[in-house]
């Protein structure tokens, strides 16, 4: 098995020379930190409005989480209750068909600029695997439209992939899935003559005339910045206790095409559980499984510290759960795992706006729904760094605040343990202990959302 930090789509995407770093002064419309997703749709969205900008990336763009993630391309639909919940139905329906709005671009984006991303419209599936999880799926299917969001059967579900796990579920059929690596890189090469690599920034100051941002090599004048970096964002002040960084890992299985055959899972559906731990699962075009698990750890404050991207142990316990999920797979080779960062944000959405005062616009907090978001995100974005107002902007009025460290990194983790217990004793049929329960009840009492 190949354990790295990078993993299989990326190596499959094949290597990219980086571009030049930023060399003395530069002047732009914009600048953007981050050349992720985030980042570079914004620079996309920016230069279809005429603008100018220039991209500050740290290492080389499509490298950190955009190019490992799970490669869901979803809406919001799954998240209608709790943004109906902050932002009232109509708002919030509005968000989640922008949101469609932008699944559908990425694949337009994909079939105009020739770029191979694998999108594959095959829609999501949310499966129950325990009578817990049972009022998770009935209140999405609930609050959402049925021309957008169908309950599931359980024979319905197993139609489509039959995991003697699953009980019921529901069909986003906006939905689809890229090789993340590819897309990301895709826009890289269509944006890399505004691509400054290797080119972290160290300073950000505002003035009367906009903002400067400072490199080992330079630095860029421009007119209004956008922040678009992911778990990093945890080292900017005014946005630190904003959101906490956790971990996903995914694990890839050898071509199994008769595995694939016997589950009957042949639409390219992406899938995941209900559970607030969640494991999420998708095949590729070569007839493999990748399998992720949302229950990495978390990370202190912004640092990283190597074992958010490899981990063996959660590897080997995701490993696990695969074949559990799945019992055809046992003894078949794992390939690759591979790990990264998630940021988390307290209400489980996205948080899209300006600091307050300064032509400082920032995208964070996807909590690992990004690749669709991520084009919202730029949309909005590019509309805020242009000086205009857009209803795309996507920020919880009083925010709630993640305690300090080393309390939000102690608090986490002990919230992270009983919630794997809980629902490790749920999907068994046996009863939670008040303690356990007790204590994964307390976020929510401080206002912040652990699940969707």
């Amino acid at each position: 098995m190949v354990h790295t930090a990078h993993g299989y789509w990326l190596a499959e995407a094949g290597a990219v020379e980086p571009a030049p770093a930023l060399d003395g002064e530069a002047r732009a419309d914009v600048v953007i930190v981050g050349g992720g997703y985030t980042g570079l749709w914004t620079a996309w969205q920016l230069r279809e409005r005429g603008a100018s900008v220039l991209v500050l990336e740290a290492g080389l763009c499509g490298h950190g989480p955009s190019g490992r993630n799970g490669g869901f391309c979803e809406t919001l639909w799954t998240h209608l209750p709790s943004l109906e919940e902050r932002f009232g139905r109509a708002r919030a329906l509005k968000l989640c068909r922008e949101s469609a709005e932008s699944v559908r671009s990425i694949g337009e984006w994909c079939r105009e600029q020739e770029v191979d991303a694998w999108f594959t419209p095959g829609g999501y599936v949310m499966a129950s695997t325990a009578p817990a999880h049972d009022a998770i799926v009935d209140e999405i299917a609930e609050a959402a439209p049925p021309d957008r969001v169908r309950v599931l059967s359980e024979g319905e579900v197993r139609a489509r992939c039959d995991s003697p796990r699953f009980r019921r579920g529901l069909l986003v059929a906006d939905d689809a899935t890229v090789q993340p690596a590819r897309l990301a890189l895709g826009l890289r090469e269509r944006l890399r003559d505004v691509i400054r690599e290797r080119s972290r920034v160290t300073a950000l100051r505002v003035s009367a005339d906009g903002v400067e941002a400072e490199t080992a090599g330079g630095r860029v004048i421009a007119g209004a910045a956008v922040l678009a970096m992911n778990a990093a964002t945890r080292g900017v002040p005014p946005l630190r206790d904003r959101l906490s960084v956790t971990s996903s890992h995914i694990v890839l299985t050898e071509p199994v095409p008769d595995v694939l055959a016997e589950l009957g899972w042949s639409g390219g559906e992406c899938i995941t559980d209900a559970r607030t731990f969640v494991h999420y699962f998708r095949t590729t075009r070569d007839g493999r499984i990748a399998f992720g698990w949302g229950g990495g750890r978390l990370a202190p404050g912004a640092r990283l510290g190597g074992k958010i991207e490899v981990d063996a142990e959660v590897a080997t316990q995701t490993a696990q759960h695969l074949v559990e999920m799945f019992p055809q797979l046992a003894g078949r080779a794992i390939t690759h795992a591979w790990g990264g960062p998630i940021d988390v944000s307290p209400s489980h959405l996205p948080q899209i706006g300006t600091l307050e005062g300064v032509p400082v616009h920032y995208a964070f907090g996807f909590t690992g729904n990004g690749v669709g978001p991520c084009h919202l995100a730029g949309r909005a974005l590019a509309a805020l760094a242009s000086g205009r107002t857009t209803d795309l902007a996507l920020e919880d009025a009083e925010p709630v605040r993640v305690p300090p460290e080393p309390f939000a990194f102690a608090g986490g983790m002990l919230v992270r343990r009983a919630f794997l217990r809980k629902e490790r004793l749920e999907e068994r049929g046996a009863p939670v202990d008040l303690l356990t329960r007790a204590v994964a009840a307390a976020p929510r009492a401080l206002g912040i959302h652990v699940a969707r």
